[in-house]
């Protein structure tokens, strides 16, 4: 039986999504956010150093996340560098990381004097593979960076017992999966160290913000006195202990993160649901692969509804197929990362890192990141906060471009 496909939108044919409501906008906020920023407005303790909102704060999200300590600061950035110091990567070691992530996972290491070294993905989820990770060990090794990319969780079970045999730290880079689980534990307490992100994009958004999480009580510390410009929880205003930053988040975004807090969990209930619907409807359409979901991913955090289009991308038309989408109404439609081992400034820094401590410079062949790299779209999260008749036409949207490469050449 012939399947007839409509005229693609981008040529003329009515879009899929014609006639639908506009989607949510992101981000989001209501009545306890304008609440929260007018009670400290009005307190006159705008900075976390008087107040008690961001500690309030970290303390809710550490039980959210089943961790014993959270500690807050700037930016998801700067998280990653912290967490890094704390666990004592410095000049001259090496830090394992993924090459399709965004540029801070890779530009962390460099922050604090180490020098990143690229592992490759699994090309069927994007995430980093623990036996690539393996191969990429050597004696200068200090840390690895395993990235739960779209929300999805990387093998933590891999690399958890990965650190251990090696004795290197296992910091999660969690900025895209706040919410998710790993065997029915929350990310960001399966390694060392756990960071999040905070930013405009992101499922629970200040503007800008991070946090850092970990059991470990002396690694708490550090983290807290390198946030805190050396100082010691408990101690004094002029006894600084350690030579650190202020990377302190302010008083108005712990009061806004309180509510995305709050607002989480009914959120994520509705992404779930439809990522699941978009992910069954497209089980069937040739040409579209949807990564697997792992046994032990008890909760995805769903930031990006990712997938592939590996015949598109063979051809070149991955393009051409995000342009399509676009045209039938599909918001945010996104070609993904450049791997960041073809990242030029990074690459050039990387160099020159190794070259002045008198290092070899790493190898950076990821044949499956360059792979992905070409056919892969993603979806932005608040596409799946859509009602199910949006998310729907979303779904046959991609099988009708999936079905016409031919009109796409």
């Amino acid at each position: 039986m012939t399947v007839t496909t409509p005229s693609l939108a981008v040529h003329g044919g009515r879009a899929e999504l014609d006639g639908l409501p506009d989607f949510p906008t992101w981000p989001q906020s209501g009545a306890e956010e304008e609440r929260g920023i007018l009670d400290v407005l009005h307190s006159g303790k705008w900075g976390s150093t008087h107040g008690d909102v961001v500690a309030t704060f970290e303390q809710e999200f550490a039980q959210a996340q089943q961790a014993r300590h959270a500690i807050a600061l700037s930016n998801g950035t700067l998280a990653l560098a912290a967490a890094l110091r704390a666990a004592g990567v410095g000049v001259g070691d090496e830090v394992i990381v993924p090459p399709y992530t965004f540029i801070a996972t890779a530009a962390a290491p460099l922050f604090v004097g180490a020098v990143p070294v690229f592992a490759d993905v699994d090309a069927s989820t994007h995430l980093l593979d623990p036996a690539a990770t393996e191969a990429a060990i050597t004696e200068r090794t200090k840390a690895v960076m395993p990235v739960h990319l779209a929300g999805n969780v990387a093998d933590m079970t891999a690399f958890a017992e990965l650190g251990r045999r090696h004795g290197i730290a296992v910091i999660e880079d969690s900025a895209q999966a706040v919410g998710a689980q790993w065997g029915g534990r929350g990310v960001g307490t399966l390694g060392d160290l756990g960071t999040f992100s905070f930013q405009t994009s992101k499922n629970m958004s200040a503007g800008e913000g991070g946090i850092v999480t970990t059991d470990d009580d002396e690694l708490a510390g550090a983290v807290y006195s390198l946030v805190n410009v050396g100082r010691v929880p408990g101690g004094g205003w002029y006894q600084h202990a350690a030579v650190g930053y202020n990377l302190r988040l302010t008083e108005f975004q712990g009061a806004i993160l309180r509510a995305q807090l709050a607002r989480l969990p009914e959120q994520q209930a509705v992404r779930e649901t439809n990522a699941r619907a978009l992910q069954e409807q497209l089980a069937g359409v040739e040409g579209v692969a949807v990564a697997p979901l792992d046994p032990c991913v008890t909760a995805h955090g769903r930031h990006l509804f990712i997938f592939r289009v590996p015949e598109l991308g063979d051809a070149g038309l991955r393009d051409a197929a995000a342009r399509a989408l676009a045209a039938e109404g599909v918001p945010g439609v996104s070609t993904g990362y450049v791997p960041l081992h073809r990242n030029a400034a990074l690459v050039a820094e990387t160099r020159a890192l190794a070259q002045r401590l008198g290092q070899p410079v790493p190898e950076a062949a990821c044949p499956r990141a360059d792979q992905v790299s070409r056919d892969t779209l993603w979806l932005p999260q608040h596409v799946l906060l859509g009602s199910a008749e949006q998310v729907a036409a979303v779904g046959r949207a991609i099988a009708k471009v999936a079905r016409s490469a031919h009109e796409l050449a």
